[in-house]
């Protein structure tokens, strides 16, 4: 592909150099340029990728895109393109280098605190079910139809995004649906990607570290809703108050939906019990293998996006009806006596809240309640004391123990969701991890219910600068197995 057509729609201010020369390969990593090699110099938080821009030239970089000119330009070899934006220039150059593959899928964008991954494998499941090739983008695997790739971000970079794109299109995907984070949107991951449809979940405390103010958070969110075209749809969650906020200014088709008022689509949950709930959609009763109001927003918002991308709505309720909980959300693990554990990705209070009130619906007389969480290292530090106080008001017992401590002193990050807690409030600190879980079972009578929050899929805990095997489904099992439960 020629510069000429790289450049297709980039707002650029200076080109230096031949437009016509072949681009081969695309980067912002100067170790991975090679001949041919279009380099894109990003200015990091940590490194600033103008200052390899002559090391990308000198092994064959033949186009060069960033904000400021080097002083030495060897315009004979290399084509140099100024931006004043080097995000959204990655991502339309990425949308160009590889056809513009969103154009040739229906791909469909989850946004929101909590239940873009539900939400999304569970439509990739479903439109699958229903004889449809797709790929899916989330937190836990990326998807190509059968082929799993490990998923390194919820949201890729741009260049990686639209070759998973490329890739889904020459396997015959007819759609995608992906997961679009608050980060991936500010950084522009998305900018360039044709959506035929957004959905937002909720807004609730996340993220704040990044964000630094809550404002910054919904607008975030919003930017995704704003650029949207106008043959794209656009499905909100009304019960949360930020939902109708996504739909100011968007000229996509917009709906809504509900659990609580008059809106496009409307749920009611008719039955709960361990098993799953009866649901009541659009007047039509169907009977899910999932648990918690949660679960009935995110099968609402399911549905409700099936119906937009064009099923019809008895073949999308018997498919409904036959899908699955997600790996490591309300996972449930039963042990031979009948204690019940329940592992979940729940990492934000709001999430830990409706998976505990989900449990306080399900649970019978005389079972006693444990909560295991804790909060990731080098995050947001605001939360940590509601998650404490969340836990200690639902669960009979809570246990505070490490999520991902990265480089902070686990048993500082125990301190200050200690804050949270009151004189009398029945809990425990225990830093390791394996250790709480162990305590646990231990503490747990036969026919009790452990719920073990905040790490859900995670195979690993990130102890200081190390990626160490850790997974919270497995280590029940085994500790289940220890003490013959």
């Amino acid at each position: 592909m020629t510069i000429t057509e790289l450049l297709k729609g980039v707002n650029y201010t200076t080109v230096e150099g031949s437009t016509n020369r072949d681009v081969a390969h695309l980067t912002f990593d100067s170790r991975a340029v090679a001949a041919g090699s279009c380099f894109i110099a990003i200015e990091g938080s940590v490194v600033d990728g103008h200052n390899y821009i002559q090391s990308a030239v000198e092994k064959g970089a033949v186009a060069v895109v960033c904000k400021r000119l080097p002083e030495i330009l060897d315009t004979s070899t290399t084509t140099y393109i100024v931006t004043d934006d080097t995000d959204k220039a990655t991502a339309q150059i990425a949308a160009n280098f590889y056809g513009n593959p969103s154009r040739k899928l229906k791909v469909v964008g989850v946004t929101g605190t909590n239940g873009k991954t539900t939400i999304a494998t569970l439509l990739y499941d479903l439109v699958r079910s229903m004889g449809h090739e797709a790929g899916l983008i989330s937190t836990v695997v990326y998807k190509i139809g059968d082929e799993q790739i490990t998923s390194t971000h919820t949201t890729p970079d741009a260049i990686r995004l639209n070759a998973m794109l490329a890739r889904m299109v020459d396997a015959g995907c007819e759609y995608c649906f992906m997961e679009c984070s608050s980060h991936a949107i500010v950084q522009r991951r998305i900018y360039g990607i044709h959506f035929a449809g957004a959905l937002f979940t909720n807004l609730t405390h996340d993220h704040l570290d990044y964000h630094k103010t809550f404002a910054e958070y919904i607008r975030a969110k919003k930017i995704f809703f704003d650029e949207l075209s106008k043959d794209s749809f656009a499905i909100v969650n009304s019960d949360d108050r930020n939902g109708v906020v996504m739909l100011q200014n968007t000229v996509a088709q917009s709906f809504t939906l509900s659990l609580r008022s008059f809106a496009d689509y409307r749920c009611k949950i008719m039955e709960s019990s361990a098993e799953g709930m009866m649901l009541r959609i659009d007047d039509t009763d169907v009977w899910v293998s999932f648990l918690g109001r949660f679960n009935a927003y995110n099968l609402l918002t399911v549905y409700a996006a099936a119906l937009q991308l064009g099923f019809e709505k008895s073949e999308v309720l018997v498919h409904l009806s036959m899908l699955r909980p997600v790996d490591g959300r309300f996972d449930i693990v039963r042990a031979a006596d009948g204690t019940i554990a329940i592992v979940d990705y729940a990492h934000t209070p709001d999430a830990l809240e409706n998976v505990l009130k989900t449990v306080a619906e399900i649970r019978t007389k005389g079972q006693s309640v444990t909560v295991i969480c804790g909060c990731g290292g080098e995050r947001d530090t605001t939360k940590r004391p509601e998650m404490a106080q969340i836990a200690v008001k639902y669960a009979d017992r809570a246990i505070f123990t490490s999520d991902n401590p990265r480089s902070e002193d686990p048993d500082s990050i125990l301190n200050q969701m200690e804050q949270g807690v009151s004189v009398g409030d029945n809990y425990l600190k225990i830093a390791d991890r394996d250790s709480a879980i162990k305590t646990a079972i231990m503490l747990s009578s036969a026919g009790d219910i452990i719920v073990v929050a905040g790490k859900g899929h995670e195979n690993y805990q990130i102890i200081g600068s190390q990626k160490l095997p850790f997974n919270d489904k497995e280590r029940v099992i085994y500790w289940f197995s220890a003490f013959n439960r």
